[in-house]
């Protein structure tokens, strides 16, 4: 039994380490900021993103199918996948109007600690942004990865616009500065709350970056780091019933 709990800030490279942490581990991985942003896409598309009033009951009933295998993280809003287009600068632009109403980040809270308990045999890894305080506060391993702000805009700027020139940073600066100071009114993950293990990435790559979760999560396992026999996580979970 392993649940590893992450969180940080955009472009500190928790998403791309929590993926193949999971992976290598053979355990379910849960992206909760990909539902922030699934929920804001059916809000907009309903045009309540500015009724907040009305969003809790909103993303109660939204179709929404939570991916939990690592190797496909395929978002489907009904029938539809969403992977893409959730990811988009202009659903980035939006998300925070929908994740910094507390009502609606309580029903999102509730769905993700189901999947944590549902999935803590053999484990989950699960990141995002309140998972150690407010989801998972009780993980085997919980961790803030960070990274200096000059390094967590090269990486975001690369993942949305593919290069890191003055104008894809410039865009770039704007649109996670912003997100992150709004999701702090509500959140708490730019500093290490007690019990949670700071790591800078700024100077390390992915890779070395993954091979410290791992030496983390094997020594609360009390074995080696490396890969487990890997095994059968659900490919994805439906909406709240």
């Amino acid at each position: 039994m392993t649940v590893i709990a992450i969180d940080g800030p955009s472009g500190s490279g928790k998403s791309t380490v929590a993926r193949a942490v999971a992976k290598e581990l053979g355990l379910a991985y849960l992206d909760t900021g990909a539902m922030y942003r699934a929920a804001a896409l059916w809000a907009r598309r309903a045009q309540l993103l500015d009724q907040p009033d009305k969003l809790p009951a909103l993303v109660q009933a939204m179709p929404l199918s939570v991916p939990l295998d690592p190797c496909d993280q395929s978002v489907y809003l009904a029938d539809e996948d969403v992977t893409a287009l959730i990811r988009t600068p202009a659903v980035s632009g939006y998300v925070s109007k929908l994740s910094t109403v507390i009502p609606v980040r309580q029903v999102l809270v509730a769905w993700q600690r189901a999947i944590v308990e549902a999935n803590r045999h053999p484990g989950i890894v699960l990141e995002g942004r309140d998972i150690n305080t407010v989801v998972a506060p009780d993980a085997d391993v919980r961790l803030l990865i960070t990274a200096a702000e000059a390094t967590r805009l090269r990486r975001r700027a690369l993942d949305q616009h593919g290069q890191a020139g003055s104008a894809a940073i410039a865009a770039t600066r704007a649109e996670i500065s912003g997100r992150d100071r709004e999701d702090a009114t509500v959140a708490q993950f730019t500093e290490a709350p007690p019990g949670v293990t700071l790591i800078d990435s700024s100077d390390l790559t992915a890779e070395q970056t993954v091979a410290a979760v791992l030496e983390l999560a094997a020594q609360v396992d009390g074995e080696s780091p490396g890969r487990r026999a890997p095994s059968q996580a659900p490919r994805r979970q439906g909406g709240l019933s």
